[in-house]
Parts: C-alpha cells; structure tokens; sequence
C-alpha cells in the first residue's frame, strides 16, 4: 500500500499519526463561520501539543506560501507536512488547467519546502452542485454523472496527476468526499475504474465513506492496492437522520455534528487498525475532525482523538 504497493517493508506496526487545518475549523468551503477561523501557528502548537507528529497543509495561504518560512513553522515543532488538499471541478473540463495550475503550485511549494513525499490530495469542488450538497448521504443514482461526464472528470483528475508527478515527482491522491460527485462506493468504482493506478491514488476516508453510504471496513479491503493515503473520521448516522429528517443538507449535517469524535460513531475502527497492519500500511494516518466554530474545543477534540487511538495500538 505504500505508494500503490501493498507489500512493502514489514514495520507494519510504524503508521504515523497526523492532524489536519480542519479539526481547527479551517475548512475548505466559504462559509460565514470561517471569519473567525484559528490562526495556523496555534493550529500547529496544538497539534504538537495533543500528541500528533504532522499535518496537512490547509487551504492556500492559510500556512506560510514562502517555502523556506513553511518549514521553519513545522520544522520548529518536530512536525512533518505530508499533503495538501487540492479541490477541482472535474466535471468541467474548463476548470482542469485551473486545476493543474493550482496544484502545481502547491506541489512546488511542498518539494521546494523540502516535503517531497507530501501528497496532492485531489478532491472534487465539494459544496458546489447543489443537488450533491443537498442530497449528501442519499444520494440517487440518477444524480451522478453521464458516461461523457465521467470520461472528461477521470481525463482531469489523470491530467493534474500526471503534471504534479512530471514536474516534482509528488503523487496524487483522490479523495472521495459528500457534497462532491464521489460520493458513494459505486461512484469511487467508477473513478478508479477510470484512472491509472500507477497516476491517482485513493485516499480513503472512513467518515465520508460511511456518510455515503458505504463499509470502511469493506473499503479498505476492495481498494488495498489503490490506497495511499488514509483520513479517520467518525460517522453518527442518528445525527445523520436528525439533519435528513429537518431536510437539511450537507453542511447543515456537519453544524450537527455527523463527523462525530473517533469512537462516538459507527466505524469500526478497531477493525481497520487490524486491516492496515495486515496489509503492512505504514504510512499516515491523518484525523480529520470538521468543526466549525461553536461546535467545541478543537484541542479538546484533538486529545480526544488522540487518546482513542492510542486504545487502538497507535
């Protein structure tokens, strides 16, 4: 699994643990409630300080964009910086130079800041359609993309892939997510039946792959040879049927909090622990706890998370 190969070294015990921006309220998404986001060097103290060893970059400028000046703030911390999320509407083919420009740029910044295993974490411009966001954790299959639309949004993602691995050797993940056309495990088969696994990687995401409708556990075992990159989030279905029953859509099951605390929820995470050793992961582990201001202490959330973890051997 390290790096599209399941077999690799046999530490199969040495999986790091990372935090990202958004368990302090950095989303990717323009919402209201992001003015009053937390400032990226209490971010990273407090991501040190509860137990984690790296992090994702946040959305563009929410770190140092000075590559020198981005590894001071996480060198100084004994931190590592292992990817970045990169959002693209890949289901318009005017949108994918946008998209290659952008990650490139970040890529750049990543190797240039000496982080030149990080990852391109590719993603959908969630939030955006509003039929996928109103409908997230139900949706239809005649909300998901024609066959045309499907062949012009895996030519994109391979298209930024491929100029982010020719320039500076970085690799691409796709991670599926709500509120984005990859949401449910049919339309993750599709993308990857679609792609080159030797371009695009999976970036497995338990809370969104439960949320849409899917087994993590299941997941872990179907995609082993396409996952490089992994992200623990929990999922509450009763709060999930609490914002479908108020016809709320994804953004108001995120204000429930859906993606509840690791343990609170349904994904059975002592499973996959013992799936990933199995499987000889041994790479990052990235939490991912949404919140929005008002929703509780980020830190608090953070050793919570930590902790829970830890119950898990890790």
């Amino acid at each position: 699994m390290n790096g599209g190969q399941i077999f690799g070294h046999v530490n199969f015990n040495i999986i790091k643990i990372a935090n990202a921006p958004c368990s302090w309220g950095a989303l990717e998404f323009d919402l209201e409630e992001k003015s009053e986001e937390i400032g990226f060097e209490q971010v990273l103290d407090e991501i040190k300080e509860t137990g984690y060893i790296g992090t994702e970059l946040g959305d563009w400028g929410y770190m140092p964009t000075v590559s020198s000046q981005l590894y001071n703030e996480i060198h100084k911390r004994g931190l590592e910086l292992l990817g970045a999320f990169v959002p693209v509407a890949l289901a318009d083919i005017t949108k994918h130079e946008d998209g290659v420009s952008s990650a490139i740029k970040v890529a750049e910044l990543m190797f240039n800041a000496g982080y030149k295993n990080a990852l391109i974490v590719l993603a959908d411009d969630n939030g955006t359609i509003s039929e996928r966001t109103q409908n997230a954790g139900r949706i239809l299959p005649e909300m998901s993309l024609t066959n045309n639309q499907w062949k012009v949004y895996a030519q994109g993602a391979e298209k930024i892939a491929k100029a982010v691995k020719d320039a500076f050797g970085i690799r691409t993940v796709f991670h599926h997510h709500c509120a984005g056309y990859v949401e449910t495990p049919e339309e993750i088969d599709k993308l990857l039946s679609l792609t080159d696994p030797i371009l695009l990687g999976l970036c497995l995401d338990m809370g969104h792959y439960a949320f849409g409708g899917g087994d993590p556990v299941k997941a872990l075992k179907t995609y082993s040879d396409r996952i490089w990159h992994v992200h623990f989030k929990d999922f509450s279905p009763d709060i999930a049927k609490d914002s479908r029953d108020a016809n709320g859509d994804y953004f108001d099951a995120i204000k429930r909090g859906v993606f509840c605390e690791l343990g609170k929820g349904e994904v059975d995470f002592e499973s996959i622990v013992t799936l990933l050793h199995k499987l000889e992961y041994d790479d990052w582990v990235v939490v991912e706890q949404d919140i929005l201001p008002g929703m509780g202490d980020p830190k608090v959330c953070a050793q919570s998370n930590r902790d829970y973890i830890k119950t898990l051997g890790l």
